[in-house]
């Protein structure tokens, strides 16, 4: 089983064929994708590449961090795990939650 690489430092313009045609070059390529913004739909400048063998993966790693493509440095390393983010809270938004603001005030009583 191959390791996925992290491929950062991409300019925006790069495609997803061009990064596969890029690290075709250290071996098999099993998958190769840039990451999208969703509310743009432009490329974030970073990627994932999977390589179909641990020596592969190396040797991606070796001739591609670090080095310019397209004008810009790569970061080429082992992806890591997506770490689970914690639910996000907006404590400035007032309402019933103890936050600060808002209209109505709470518990405060009034109108």
């Amino acid at each position: 089983m191959g390791k996925k690489l992290y491929v950062g430092g991409l300019p925006y313009s790069t495609t997803q064929d061009a990064l596969n045609d890029l690290f075709s070059q250290a071996g098999t390529v099993e998958s190769a994708m840039i990451i999208i913004d969703k509310m743009t739909g432009r490329s974030k400048g970073f990627g994932f590449v999977e390589m179909a063998s641990d020596d592969e993966a190396e040797k991606a790693i070796d001739m591609f961090n670090g080095k310019d493509f397209e004008g810009r440095s790569l970061t080429v390393n082992v992806a890591r795990p997506m770490e689970e983010r914690a639910p996000r809270r907006d404590f400035d938004r007032g309402g019933d939650r103890g936050g600060r603001g808002g209209f109505g005030g709470g518990n405060r009583g009034g109108y």
